[in-house]
Order: structure tokens, then C-alpha cells, then sequence
């Protein structure tokens, strides 16, 4: 029924004054989000993007999308107010719109000049690597070097993979354009499709006689060594890119990159959280009761640390500035923050626990706290559970 439709506008998310390049627009961003081959298995993005389909093919065209502004959706209802008939969308051919406009999406596209070359420069994909590094490195950068495997043009053949003395020859499927059409029906009538060419994998080129060095590809793989800067303050999992280290282009295209994704080994005292170090540092008992210098590691070594008089265990301190460098700018560094354990000690000489027992005695002779609460517990009986204890046993009436 015509009042369960959408308006067509609201749909497409546009002004009724909107000109053709604005609907067009609005449509492209709304078929790429919802389009089957995107959500597969979705219903509800397959609705929205039918919904979307209906909408574009009468506000793309000017005849119907003047019916639609007069008459509504009732305009391609059979018997409608217009007294235009039914409107069968069923039956359009959408490969138009989706040659227009959705060559990204579906690999290629029919452009206006009659078709576009899947045989022009291609740039190379991209490679991917990884280094291990330590956590300084990781802190204040270093050099590294790599061995990837790298392809480069065969000397023999010099990239055209065809055994010297011949030549590629154009591919009969698709003629040398590198793209095959071909059609299929949809929920919304016929669909045109481009893909790239199966025989010619979309060179446009087949090679019968292929050179025998590097058997038909047009490059030789290889390991080469190959130098990478880690930037101060990467941290795990990043990746560094070597511009035109990957794979060779085609056609005279440029190479790809290489991205090489750093791993940082774990260190056994610091602990990183974005630009920030946490660790602990042991701290004695007399310098944590009496106060004193200690010496804390940091990644850039030891430095002096002054405890104040009674600081208890988990106390945490921040040292300023001794974090890790900015990948922004290796000038500006995170922090440093301590948590500091008062350490118990186990080992003790005869004169050691004299000398602690002695030092308890003029604090709060802890040592002899239950030995005390005992003492006053049985004062304030003052003798009654003697008494009592004898009653239990039937001696008192």
C-alpha cells in the first residue's frame, strides 16, 4: 500500500530541491552500506537497500520524478491518481545505475567511454614483516635490520614473463581491455557486472611461451637486507612502512609497501600503559621508618629517590619525565610512577633481634600485646570465673 512506503526524499535523505548529482550522491553512500554483497545473510540491510534502489530509480529519472512530485507513490500504482499505470521496478535494469556508479564495488564499472582498462599501471601490494626488539629499544628507538623476501624484475625477461625472442599476446576473452561483462538477475531486475578477466587475470596479456627463469611471473624472489629506523616510543604491535619495499606494480606501476610490524619483549621490571612506565621498588624498614635516599631503575638508569619518615608500603610516587618519548615528538616524555614496598627482613642476628626488640619496647611494645590484653582481661574478673567454674561442676548452690 501506498502509505506504508517511505517518502522517496526521506529515504535518500535529501531536499525535494535536491539537483541530480546530490541524489546520485546520497544513493551511492546508501547502496554501498547496504548492499547485499556487503552484509550478507542481512535482511534488514537488503530491505534498506531495495528500499534505497526504488527510491534512485525514480529520482534519477525526470519524467518519473516529476510524476512522483505531483502525484506521490501513487503515480506508479496501477489505477493511481496520476493515471500512469503500475510502475515495475521489478523490470528496470539497473545495470546502468550500477555501471555508473559502483565500479569500486563490484571490482570494475561501465564508464561513459565504453568501457574502462583494466590494463593501465597498478601499484603493487603491499608485504608485511615483523622485528623484535627490547623494551629500551622500544623506549628510545635503534636500527634494525631485516631480510624479506623481495621480488624484482627478472633480468631475463626484463618483467615481461615471456621467454625471450616472444611476446605476450592479446587475451581473446577480453579483447586486451583486462575486464569481462556479464549480466545476472536480482531482486531488482538485470545487473550488469564487471569483473576482472579470469585468463588474463586483467592484464589484457596472455603468455604462451613463458620465460624460463622466472616461469611466467616477471620477477625473481628474493631475501634482501634491508634496513628499518624504530622510532623512540613505538610500542607493541605498530608497524613501521618502507615506501616501495612490496610487491612490483604492473604495468609500469609503482611497488607496494613494506609494513613492519614491531614486537616488544616484555621486560621483567617496567610495565608500559601509553606514554607512561609503572614498577615497584623494595624499600627497607629502617629507611622507611627513619626516612632516607633510595635508588630506583629506570629506563635511563638508577637514579636517587629521598623517602620520607614513616612511608608506609604501597606508597606511590611519580618521577617525572624519566617515561616513555611521544611518537609525535621525541622531546616530550610520559612519566614514571613507583609503588614502594616496605621489605620485612628474614634474616636476623642474635643482636639484630636484641637491638629490634629493644627498639619495639620504646614504640608500642607490640611484642607483648597479647601477653598485656591477657593480663587485663584476667583483672577484670578479679577472680569470678573461678566461681563460676565451680558452680558449673555442681560445687555452689
Amino acid at each position: 500500500m501506498a502509505e506504508s512506503k517511505r517518502d522517496y526524499y526521506e529515504v535518500l535523505g535529501v531536499d525535494k530541491t535536491a539537483d541530480d548529482s546530490t541524489i546520485k550522491s546520497a544513493y551511492r553512500k546508501l547502496a554501498k552500506k547496504y548492499h547485499p554483497d556487503m552484509n550478507p545473510g542481512d535482511k534488514a540491510a537488503e530491505a534498506k537497500f531495495k528500499e534505497a534502489s526504488e527510491a534512485y530509480a525514480v529520482l534519477s529519472d525526470p519524467d518519473k520524478r516529476r510524476q512522483y512530485d505531483q502525484y506521490g507513490h501513487a503515480a506508479f500504482e496501477q489505477g493511481g491518481a496520476g493515471g500512469f499505470g503500475g510502475f515495475d521496478f521489478g523490470s528496470m535494469d539497473f545495470g546502468d545505475i550500477f555501471g555508473d556508479i559502483f565500479g569500486d564495488l563490484f571490482g570494475g564499472g561501465r564508464s561513459r567511454g565504453g568501457g574502462r582498462s583494466y590494463n593501465g599501471p597498478m601499484k603493487g601490494a603491499n608485504v608485511r614483516a615483523s622485528v623484535r626488539i627490547t623494551f629500551e629499544e622500544a623506549v628510545f628507538g635503534c636500527e634494525k635490520e631485516i631480510e624479506p623476501l623481495q621480488k624484482d624484475e627478472c633480468k631475463t625477461c626484463h618483467g615481461t614473463g615471456a621467454k625471450p625472442g616472444s611476446s605476450p599476446v592479446t587475451c581473446t576473452k577480453c579483447g586486451g581491455k583486462g575486464q569481462v561483462v556479464f549480466t545476472s538477475q536480482s531482486l531488482f531486475g538485470t545487473v550488469r557486472n564487471v569483473q576482472s578477466c579470469p585468463d588474463c587475470l586483467g592484464t589484457g596479456k596472455i603468455i604462451k611461451d613463458k620465460c624460463p627463469d622466472c616461469r611466467g611471473q616477471g620477477y625473481i624472489a628474493s631475501r634482501k637486507k634491508l634496513a628499518v629506523s624504530i622510532p623512540a616510543g613505538i610500542d607493541n604491535g605498530q608497524s613501521v612502512r618502507l615506501r616501495e619495499k612490496g610487491e612490483p606494480g604492473t604495468n609500469g606501476g609503482p611497488r607496494g609497501d613494506l609494513l613492519v610490524e614491531v614486537i616488544v619483549a616484555p621486560h621483567p621490571i617496567f610495565q608500559r600503559q601509553d606514554t607512561n612506565i609503572y614498577s615497584t621498588a623494595p624499600v627497607s624498614f629502617a629507611v622507611a621508618a627513619l626516612g632516607g635516599d633510595i635508588l630506583i631503575d629506570t629506563v635511563d638508569g638508577k637514579v636517587s629517590y629521598t623517602v620520607k619518615p614513616g612511608t608506609q608500603t604501597d606508597t606511590k610516587i611519580r618521577l617525572k619525565g624519566k617515561g616513555v618519548p611521544s611518537l609525535r615528538s621525541a622531546s616530550v616524555r610520559g612519566d614514571h610512577y613507583v609503588t614502594l614496598v616496605v621489605q620485612t627482613p628474614t634474616k636476623l642476628s642474635n643482636k639484630a633481634k636484641e637491638l629490634l626488640k629493644e627498639f619495639d619496647a620504646e614504640t608500642d611494645d607490640s611484642l607483648t600485646t597479647v601477653e598485656r590484653y591477657k593480663e587485663s582481661k584476667a583483672g577484670q574478673d578479679g577472680g569470678k570465673g573461678d566461681k563460676t567454674d565451680k558452680k558449673k561442676r555442681g560445687f555452689m548452690k
